[in-house]
């Protein structure tokens, strides 16, 4: 992987440490680099990781996740289940405030869920099972439901985006798919939007009137989030080596995701750790708009997964380190219990690209012009999307490599018209490992069509198996379930999963990180 020289981004990172308002260098300061730029600010509105981090930083959520992904009450105190399963009557914990002084009201909660769960999947399976969602008085919230939904506390707990995160009644009220205005939350710390730099910056100061639970380490999203630093200053450095010579330099004290050619030198550098932070991975996909031609053809896009070379996409990113990655990688996250082998013989064995050339023909494919969508800000997607980019070339596509940062490719990406009117053909992203852990989080197999994830999937098997999962007796038969929608995502090719890899982040002068996503109570001065 080329990367630029380290002392002239040095330099050019040199200049960004002059804006004012940055408390670089002191000890109450924690000073982070993240994955991208946080380009949306609203939790509720994208899928994009970073906002999700964000989320957490702002907002709380009604109920955590800790370390093995059991939901625990978080803003509430808890919950009592009566009528067989079908009421659910939760009491607010006392005291908890939002960031402009008013108090967190159940009616807040009652705004905030239903605004979620209209850009949700998990959040839209829970308010399809409820009949009536109410707040009877100013801390008590009361689902009723049309069956029993053993999930409630998870879904409202969920930690992957798009998180279910509360906010006041009045800002909840805004359209689910316009962004909010106003970023205000009840969580640890508040978003000071005076200081932010659009692409470069973005600032948070400690909630003096925050309370977190009381005892018990935090774990996961649950437990006493205690925040131990009064600012967080997330810096933008696009660049992977200056990145890193800012943290080795001691400029910036996280570094949250190091390129993995740049291992080697931080893993040598005074002072500075390096470690996996989420263990379940990142996973590449490259998705299709079933909406346009040449993909809304089932079979163009079945001949397609026969071109899908895993181990080349994972290569392009950490090299000859087969410890870093996972391969064959199906709809599930590796090693997690819903995960299997099952259908994925396509993905086994090197692609024969010019049996796939004359199959793609013979399946439809007129030459019409493809527009793959590749994030160049964001460094992984960059390498995954140069290997798609050649395969689709030696397969006999007519390409167009449309090369955007990040958010451009966010908003990009909801245009629905044909590639000549800004429309496009694929797009490459990646999500964590939890992200995939089951149905219930996974959007990017749902088959619900315009409703749904970019690149709009319809599938009425998809979403037969999808309603089924929740209503599965046991493990045993979610699994089931869960190898059955593997097998028709292989014939529909919602997607195409590109492999898992672990993703290493480094730091300095700090202790007590949190595994899974950037979180930042609990991490301090070491």
């Amino acid at each position: 992987m080329h990367r630029r020289s380290l002392m002239k981004g040095t330099a050019a990172f040199g200049a960004a440490l002059a804006a004012p308002g940055v408390a670089f260098g002191q000890t109450r300061t924690l000073r982070f680099i993240p994955q991208i730029d946080l380009a949306f600010l609203d939790p509720h509105w994208t899928t994009a990781n970073v906002t999700r981090n964000h989320g957490f930083m702002v907002f709380d959520t009604l109920y955590g996740h800790d370390e093995n992904f059991v939901a625990r009450p978080q803003m509430v105190e808890g919950h009592t289940v009566e009528d067989d399963g079908k009421r659910w009557t939760m009491r607010l914990r006392e005291g908890l405030v939002f960031h402009d002084g008013e108090p967190v009201l159940a009616r807040d909660c009652v705004a905030s869920i239903r605004r979620w769960a209209a850009r949700d999947a998990f959040g839209g399976a829970l308010m399809r099972t409820t009949e009536e969602l109410s707040a009877p008085d100013d801390r008590t919230i009361v689902f009723r439901l049309k069956k029993p939904f053993p999930l409630l506390a998870d879904a409202l707990g969920k930690s992957t985006s798009m998180m279910p995160a509360i906010m006041p009644e009045r800002i909840a009220r805004t359209d689910p798919g316009t962004q909010i205005s106003e970023v205000i939350g009840s969580g640890p710390y508040r978003y000071v939007p005076g200081e932010r730099l659009q692409g470069s910056r973005n600032v948070y100061a400690r909630f003096d009137r925050y309370r977190p639970r009381d005892g018990g380490p935090p774990l996961g999203t649950a437990g006493p989030k205690v925040a131990h630093f009064d600012r967080v200053v997330w810096t933008t450095i696009p660049d992977a080596s200056t990145a890193a010579g800012a943290l080795m330099a001691g400029e910036q004290d996280w570094y949250e995701q190091v390129a993995h050619d740049l291992k080697p030198m931080l893993a040598r550098a005074r002072g500075v750790r390096l470690q996996v932070q989420e263990e379940t991975g990142t996973i590449g996909m490259l998705r299709p708009n079933h909406t346009q031609p040449p993909f809304n053809n089932p079979e163009i896009r079945r001949v397609l997964m026969r071109a899908i070379d895993q181990p080349a996409y994972m290569q392009a990113i950490v090299g000859d380190d087969r410890a870093s990655y996972h391969v064959p990688t199906g709809f599930f996250c590796p090693g997690t219990p819903m995960a299997s082998e099952v259908a994925l013989d396509p993905l086994r064995n090197p692609p024969d690209f010019e049996a796939v050339k004359r199959d793609l023909v013979a399946a439809g494919y007129k030459g019409e012009k493809v527009v793959l969508l590749v994030p160049t800000d964001y460094v992984t997607m960059r390498a995954m999307g140069d290997v798609a980019a050649d395969m689709l070339r030696r397969v006999g596509v007519n390409l167009d490599y449309l090369a955007t940062d990040w958010g451009t490719m966010l908003q990009r990406r909801n245009n629905r018209g044909p590639v000549e009117s800004g429309g496009w053909s694929l797009f490459v992203t990646s999500w964590t490992g939890t992200d995939w852990i089951n149905p219930a989080t996974h959007i990017s197999i749902r088959g619900v069509g315009a409703s749904g994830y970019a690149g709009w999937n319809e599938s009425a098997r998809l979403e037969a198996l999808y309603n089924a999962w929740f209503d599965a007796p046991d493990l045993a038969a979610q699994q089931a379930i869960c190898q059955d929608i593997q097998r028709v995502c292989m014939e529909e090719v919602p997607y195409y999963p590109l492999g898992q890899f672990k993703q290493q982040t480094a730091l300095r002068g700090l202790r007590d990180l949190q595994p899974g996503f950037s979180k930042f109570w609990g991490v301090r001065p070491a």
